[in-house]
């Protein structure tokens, strides 16, 4: 397939987090203070103008208004989650229909927002223009898929795959995975898995802020820089949010070492908004834009030979693994390179992207007992990108402050205090069915230790990678992670993306140090 000449690649200057704010930046502070109240409530206006928009009309919303929260998105069956089995000649062909179906909901949400008023003086144009068509298209790709997947096996086809072609309007504070709605007290994941399906934490805690339903949901429904998203509730003061990290026990016999590698903030700016695991050969496949650090190589035509041969930015030079994960933007009413591109502006993303001021890449050991050695070209994805309409199942979002880490939110995103930084932290699934590299929904190949900190049956315990991720940001409600637009950039949909490519050396010794208990870099 051929590269989409729109996909932005390395060419942009790299921007830095500032010290200085910049007037806009500024400006928006100044109108989301009026925004906190004493115990980090949020009152429900749009705090998410750009200078010059003016302040929120305090009128009642309007009928199109209330028609417009209650029909916010588009919530589409998560197919790629029900592939368990896919016969290996058949999953490129299912990955790029996987992917063309991403487009489908994609195009179709943004006829959706472009016919919102519209739709709100006649609901039925919804289910006319939008959903009857976006139905025929995925209707039509699962019978790709289907055939496929028949071919593969001899002629069986999957039972119940056109039950997966429905799609539906959701309204915002009815999605999954966002359970308070607007002001939920949020969830908290158990790690207690034994098909790589379910949350779990790696011990850095999921639950959500305790912010009682702060946010009201009165405003102007999705707010945002690029109208899709984040609104006011979706943040919580960080100070408010309780204590809630649980770290399994470490037991006799745990393997205590760690093992740390530095591959940089991304400070040469490479981004594109491809998925090489999860869309290869196709461009654009996230539909947002990507971070990456260590392995340059990848985009979505990067074959493991290629990866392997990829220059990386990480100081040790046998480690060219690939760690990628959403940008995280300022919505301040600044333009970025990508504004008009694919991934950026033409998904609804858009915003200043912020290049990280920390980066930490640890790898840890198991609570209970050794770990062994990952598999060379082993893929794990942790969390969900479509959290918002999946549900909160494979969510694996962790969001918090510098100086407030032991109190971690799930499914809001952290107002810092002065002198703060946002953490996003990613604790990937540290156990490993001891066969396959990846997996037709590119998750039961690995999955989390139990509450117990002991691996399923049939797993067995790997080194745990933990990133942990920190911006300088301006206090208060003024960013958010790049996501699928239909995902409305909710700070559940954060994930994070890892492909090992450590050599062979360089492995026995990351465990080794573990297993033995020491701190090695």
């Amino acid at each position: 397939m051929p590269r989409s000449a729109r996909t932005p690649r390395t060419s942009r200057t790299p921007r830095t987090s500032r010290k200085k704010r910049s007037s806009l930046a500024n400006r928006a502070i100044a109108a989301s203070a009026a925004l906190i109240l004493g115990g980090g409530g949020l009152v429900a206006v749009n705090v998410y103008a750009s200078a010059g928009e003016g302040r929120p009309s305090a009128a009642p919303p309007t009928r199109a208004q209330n028609v417009g929260r209650q029909m916010s998105t588009i919530d589409c069956p998560d197919a790629g989650n029900e592939l368990r089995e896919v016969p290996e000649q058949a999953r490129g062909e299912v990955d790029r229909e996987l992917a063309a179906m991403d487009t489908q909901i994609t195009d179709a949400y943004r006829q959706f927002a472009d016919r919102k008023e519209q739709i709100s003086q006649d609901p039925g144009l919804a289910e006319n223009a939008v959903l009857g068509p976006l139905r025929s298209k995925r209707t039509a790709s699962l019978d790709r898929i289907a055939i496929a997947i028949a071919i593969g096996r001899a002629g069986e086809r999957p039972a119940g795959i056109e039950s997966l072609a429905g799609c539906s309007l959701r309204a915002d504070d009815n999605a999954p995975g966002n359970p308070g709605g607007t002001g939920g007290s949020g969830s908290s994941g158990s790690g207690d898995t034994g098909d790589g399906n379910d949350t779990g934490d790696g011990g850095n805690g999921n639950n959500g802020g305790n912010d009682g339903g702060q946010g009201g949901g009165n405003g102007d429904g999705n707010g945002g820089q690029a109208g899709n998203g984040p609104q006011a509730s979706d943040f919580v003061d960080i100070q408010s949010v309780q204590p809630n990290v649980d770290r399994p026990r470490q037991r006799r016999g745990a393997s205590r070492g760690t093992f740390t590698t530095d591959c940089g903030r991304n400070e040469n700016g490479k981004f594109n908004p491809d998925n090489v695991i999860v869309a290869p050969g196709v461009s654009n496949g996230a539909h947002h834009m990507h971070d990456y650090i260590g392995n340059q190589a990848n985009d979505a035509f990067a074959t493991d030979d290629v990866l392997a041969n990829g220059a990386t930015t990480c100081r040790n030079q046998g480690d060219r693994s690939t760690y990628y994960w959403p940008v995280l933007r300022l919505q301040n009413g600044q333009d970025e390179a990508d504004v008009d591109a694919d991934g950026g502006g033409r998904d609804q993303n858009v915003g200043e992207i912020q290049t990280p001021s920390e980066v930490t890449l640890k790898f840890v050991g198991s609570p209970v007992g050794r770990v062994t050695a990952m598999p060379r070209f082993l893929r794990i994805i942790t969390g969900d990108a479509k959290a918002f309409t999946n549900g909160d199942a494979n969510a694996n979002a962790s969001w918090s402050c510098t100086g407030f880490e032991n109190r971690q939110l799930k499914d809001k995103y952290p107002i810092c205090p002065e002198g703060s930084q946002v953490v996003r932290t990613f604790a990937f699934q540290n156990c490993w069915d001891g066969r396959n590299t990846d997996s037709a929904n590119h998750r039961t190949h690995v999955a989390f230790a139990r509450a117990d900190g002991r691996c399923p049956k049939g797993f067995r315990a790997i080194p745990q990678l933990v990133q942990r991720i920190v911006y300088d940001v301006p206090p208060g409600p003024g960013f958010a992670v790049d996501s699928f637009p239909e995902q409305l950039h909710k700070p559940i949909t954060d994930h994070g993306d890892f492909i090992n490519v450590f050599d062979q050396r360089l492995m026995k010794t990351m465990v080794r140090c573990i297993n033995d208990g020491r701190r090695c870099r």
